[in-house]
């Protein structure tokens, strides 16, 4: 019998760590509400030759999960191999904080955690927050949010939307059955669903509404493959006989049970969990065809600019983590796949350059002919939608933040293409890992005199990046 996250919190937290973790809970019966935002006729004149935009978002989906990527040979995602052979793929795409709510406030703004305010799971996302939903709905955009909202504090009516459909249960986090839904702010039960299908389901049918010379944007953010890893019925079990030969070499059985990992995931058989974990990932391979599919049913394929990505990576066993928060590779890293038939020239090409989930709101923007806020942190993809070689960053910046109950320092990182160094506020000493002759990040060299003008260059471009974005 697997132990679930919940019931470790009320038999190991006690009382002060369910009532910290309680404070990332949201009432159900208020907010939920779309706002509508006045269309700026300056910005609308010529959105009829705009694409639509649809954002499909994961949760703790790691890069290589794929199966394109042949890193785990059992494990199947037909719907986005294709959607990578029509489109591109963004393989050094990372996230600015390896944590659900962090991120996903990232995504709807382009800031920071520091700049947005959403540090961890318990800092409240703020009113005043604006989201790239108010400059599509200027710009003349019919735009939806489905899906996991999961920021703290009370959940917030959303300016710019015409629908808003997501779930409070569970501290937000949802449940994979029968998860009750507020939509547009009324809560509704629903009885024999599973949330893959039907957010998707929602997403479908809000499409189907859509008038061809009017340009959407849909958001459909996704509760898999979050714990507590529970795919279809139909699927379950999928995996269940296939060796394991992928996990690594420092992984074992009960490692889920050490302090630092207690908190994540399932605490019980390593193995179970990341078998329910690649099947929960196969069910949501198979909703994200139907999207797809019912796109270019519709005419509207050619035309949309499909974006596929997570809000952070997994550790499955490395550094005998599990879990994210880290600034490994495992945690921080995202798969990123965008497919535009009619804006793409080169389909089926990856892209090397360092991305980050805050560059999603500028790129949204920009394809929309609205103008990027000066308060965004990102940059627009649309460059490297267009040329392989356009000038990029050469380095990305991240930051953790202190997160009850978790027992995990917090950190700010670089990450280049030739090292990533971390240095933690509290508790642990800098970390150096040379990318070249390390990739999988095991061996600290922070310490090593034959890297010392190596760190004393890093910590001093750290230092600069820190007091750049935060």
């Amino acid at each position: 019998m697997e132990v679930t996250r919940r019931q470790v919190l009320g038999g190991l937290a006690g009382g002060a760590a369910v009532a910290g973790l309680s404070a990332c809970g949201t009432s159900a019966s208020v907010g939920g509400r779309p706002i509508p935002v006045a269309v700026d006729p300056a910005l609308s004149s010529s959105v009829a030759s705009r694409p639509n935009l649809v954002v499909i978002l994961s949760d703790d989906h790691r890069a290589d999960h794929l199966g394109a990527t042949g890193s785990v040979p059992f494990l199947q995602t037909p719907a986005l191999d294709s959607l990578a052979r029509q489109g591109l793929t963004f393989d050094h795409a990372y996230c600015t904080t390896a944590l659900c709510s962090p991120s996903r406030a990232s995504f709807i703004t382009g800031q920071y955690a520091n700049r947005h305010g959403v540090t961890n799971n318990i800092s409240a996302w703020r009113a005043e927050t604006v989201s790239v939903f108010e400059g599509l709905a200027a710009a003349g955009y019919r735009n939806a949010y489905i899906g996991k909202w999961h920021m703290p504090g009370a959940l917030p009516d959303l300016r710019g939307v015409e629908r808003f459909v997501t779930f409070t249960v569970e501290e937000g986090q949802g449940v994979y059955v029968d998860c009750p839904l507020i939509i547009d702010g009324v809560e509704t039960a629903r009885p024999g669903t599973y949330i893959s299908t039907d957010l998707t389901d929602f997403a479908l049918e809000w499409l189907a509404t859509q008038d061809p010379a009017q340009p959407f944007c849909l958001f459909l953010a996704h509760k898999a493959v979050h714990h507590e890893f529970e795919p279809p019925p139909d699927l379950r079990g999928t995996y269940d006989d296939v060796p394991l030969d992928e996990l690594p070499d420092e992984y074992f059985t009960y490692q889920t049970l050490i302090d630092r990992n207690v908190w994540e995931g399932t605490a019980g058989r390593l193995e179970t969990a990341y078998r329910r974990y690649c099947e929960t990932l196969l069910g949501l391979d198979r909703e994200i065809g139907r999207l797809v599919d019912a796109l270019d049913a519709s005419g509207a394929g050619a035309n949309t600019a499909v974006f596929y990505t997570s809000d952070n990576g997994y550790s499955w066993g490395e550094h005998v983590l599990t879990g994210k928060r880290w600034a490994y590779d495992d945690n921080i890293r995202l798969p990123f796949i965008v497919r535009w038939p009619d804006g793409i020239p080169d389909p089926g090409a990856t892209r090397p350059q360092p991305i980050l989930n805050i560059d999603v709101a500028p790129t949204l923007l920009e394809l929309a002919g609205a103008p990027i806020p000066s308060s965004v942190q990102g940059a627009s993809l649309v460059p490297l939608l267009e040329d392989d070689e356009a000038a990029w960053r050469e380095e990305i910046f991240y930051e953790y933040f202190a997160d009850f109950p978790y027992n995990i320092p917090p950190s700010q990182a670089i990450r280049t293409d030739a090292q990533l160094y971390v240095e933690y506020e509290r508790g642990l000493p800098p970390e150096l890992y040379d990318l070249a002759t390390d990739p999988r990040q095991l061996r600290n060299v922070a310490e090593d005199p034959a890297y010392a003008e190596v760190r004393s260059d890093l910590a001093l471009r750290l230092a600069d990046l820190r007091a750049r974005y935060a």
